[in-house]
């Protein structure tokens, strides 16, 4: 496949992501009488992961994700030269969302951009008022299992056509736990979108929604190999 389609896809599938994910925090989470809740954002963005890997997931592999792409080159299953391309697509993807999130959202009156447009933060920007140290800790572990998770639901001894079942599960799964401490990010991409429209404390620290999930990714990239051990021929 050229890589101007894989990235093309990883555009469109990572601007779903972040609309779909960050739209129904924005929009739906706390809609009178009606609103999602937690549960329902964190769905919303399993769903998105999952609907993403059966459309996309034969174009691009459905990466969505800078520490996803970092995982598997890691592990060997991504080639370094795409590397850059990928990342920036993604990063591009996530900004379009946020920016036509923000466009919809703002068309509320009273509406707040420095309510944060389900930017990602720690310390005071924490939604449950966790410390740098305690986010740190959460994004790098939740990423080194969403890798991992990955890694293995996509190896060629899993079961067929379910990867995308466990992948979204297990996005639903981290922001079910992680909501109240960051929002959730396991994704440089997702951060990136509405910290460039929120500016100020959001993009300050958007430093460790790069450092903590690439670094858990590559983690779980030199993990899995070692415990999976190599596909026998004729197994």
């Amino acid at each position: 496949m050229p890589l101007s389609r894989r990235v093309g896809a990883e555009f469109i599938g990572t601007f779903w992501l972040v609309f779909g994910g960050c739209g129904s925090a924005v929009l739906a989470a706390s809609f009178p009488e009606v609103g999602i809740g937690l549960l329902g954002v964190a769905l919303a963005f399993g769903l998105t992961v999952l609907t993403m890997a059966y459309a996309i997931g034969h174009i691009s592999g459905c990466h969505l994700n800078p520490a996803v792409s970092f995982g598997l080159w890691v592990g060997k299953r991504f080639p370094a030269k795409d590397l850059l391309p990928y990342i920036i697509a993604q990063v591009v993807g996530g900004i379009v969302a946020a920016g036509l999130l923000y466009l919809i959202a703002s068309g509320k009156a009273g509406f707040d951009i420095s309510s944060g447009l389900a930017s990602n933060g720690y310390g005071e920007h924490s939604p449950g008022g966790y410390s740098l140290a305690a986010a740190l800790v959460a994004e790098l572990v939740l990423t080194f299992m969403f890798l991992f998770i990955i890694l293995g639901a996509t190896d060629e001894r899993a079961p067929k056509g379910l990867a995308p079942i466990a992948i979204g599960l297990a996005l639903t799964l981290i922001h079910l736990i992680s909501i109240p401490i960051t929002n959730t990010s396991v994704n440089p991409a997702r951060s990136t979108g509405p910290a460039v429209f929120v500016g100020g404390w959001a993009l300050s620290q958007l430093w460790l929604f790069w450092v903590a999930p690439i670094v858990g990714a590559i983690l779980a990239g030199l993990v899995y190999p070692r415990l999976a051990g190599k596909v026998k021929k004729g197994s």
